[in-house]
Parts: structure tokens; sequence; C-alpha cells
């Protein structure tokens, strides 16, 4: 399958590794078209790796993954372009993290809404699904590294066939499929993304961002 990935860094360069290994083609994509880190991910990710801009990479990719920072995510998808997201699933994993005044962040969006309901507002026509953004980069696509993948992650999104698509695609990654909770519709992002405080500071307190939250009953 073809996929795009927004964003270069850490989150960006370990979504679109993992999707090469499990034998989609993928694109990188940034402001320029011609970034640095992208260059050293395809020299390092074979002929099925590619870079473009952030429009080029959204066009080529069946699947979007945004992996941009929260507060510049809505410019990116404005770059991206709606024509080029119509009809298109895009998994979001970014948080609305405003480190402007140092650490712990705070949030730029909080409570009445969130980062994943302003982008859907913003691409009405794309199926927004809110994901993998409670966890460390590495998690994300080895779940198994943190108490043998016992551990569970959300989804938040209007469409439940864009979930379904998104839940099977998670499971590739090593995500069992009793570990997959939706929360329901993207309004529910504002519980996932609000979550991010407490992440900060258990980083903090254990020293480790290998952890992840299990929900048991």
């Amino acid at each position: 399958m073809k996929t795009a990935v927004l964003g270069t860094g850490m989150v960006g360069q370990a979504i679109a590794t993992k999707l090469i290994q499990l034998g989609h083609e993928v694109k990188m994509g940034s402001r320029s078209g011609h970034n640095e880190k992208a260059t050293a991910w395809i020299s390092n990710n074979g002929p099925a790796a590619s870079q473009g801009t952030f429009a080029e990479a959204a066009s080529f990719g069946e699947i979007v993954f945004n992996c941009t920072k929260g507060e510049i995510a809505l410019e990116v998808l404005k770059q991206a372009g709606n024509e080029n997201l119509k009809g298109k699933i895009l998994i979001d994993i970014s948080n609305p993290l405003d480190f402007s005044k140092g650490m712990p962040p705070t949030l730029l969006i909080v409570n009445d809404n969130s980062l994943g309901e302003e982008i859907q507002k913003l691409l009405p026509d794309t199926h927004v699904v809110k994901t993998l953004n409670t966890l460390t980069a590495n998690l994300m696509v080895n779940p198994q590294l943190v108490n043998n993948g016992d551990h569970d992650i959300f989804l938040s999104g209007n469409s439940t066939e864009a979930k379904e698509k998104v839940s099977a695609l998670l499971q590739t990654f090593g995500w069992g499929a009793a570990h997959l909770i939706d929360l329901g519709d993207i309004t529910t992002a504002r519980g996932t993304e609000q979550i991010l405080p407490v992440w900060v500071r258990l980083y903090a307190a254990m020293g480790t961002p290998m952890f992840q939250f299990k929900i048991v009953k």
C-alpha cells in the first residue's frame, strides 16, 4: 500500500520505518521536500522509501500519518491540501503540547475541544482517526517492548469503517485486537490528548518513556 508520513522527527521515522518493514511504500513529507533527515532515512530504507513536500506526500498516500508537532499540525495539513486528503484516512498522532514556558508543557487546546477535532474541521472530507498519541515512538511500532504487549491504545474518529481499517493496520504493528479501544467519535480525542500532562510527569518520575496505560476492569 502507498502510505504517507508527514513529519521527519522521531515519531515520523519510527512509523515510516515500520511501514517499510511491513512491505508498504512510504513517502515522507516535509516543507521543502528535500529534508536532510528524510534523505538519511531514505538511504537506510531502500527503493520503497521516498520524500516530497507535504502536498506531494499527501497526494501519494492512500493512508496518511500526521506525525508533526501539535503546534504546527494545522499549518502542515493546510500545506498538505484538502484536495490531496479528500476521502482518505488521516491517522493523527499529534498532541497540542505548548513548550513556550518550558517544562512541563501545557496544552494549546483543552477541555471543550481537541487538536483532533480541529483537524477534522479543517479537513471535513477526510476520515481523521486519532490514535498512538499516548506513548513513545518505539512502543507505537513495537508494543511488545513493554509488558509483552499487554497494554492498551485508544482510537477516536467519526468513521467506524476508518477506525476498523486503522485497527487492522495497527495489528500488523503488533498490537493485539483486544488492546485497541474505540472511544467513539473525534470528540473523544479530548480525553487522550489531556492524558499527555500525566504522561510527561510519569516520564519525569520514572526516568524512561518506556511505559503505557493498561485499562483493567
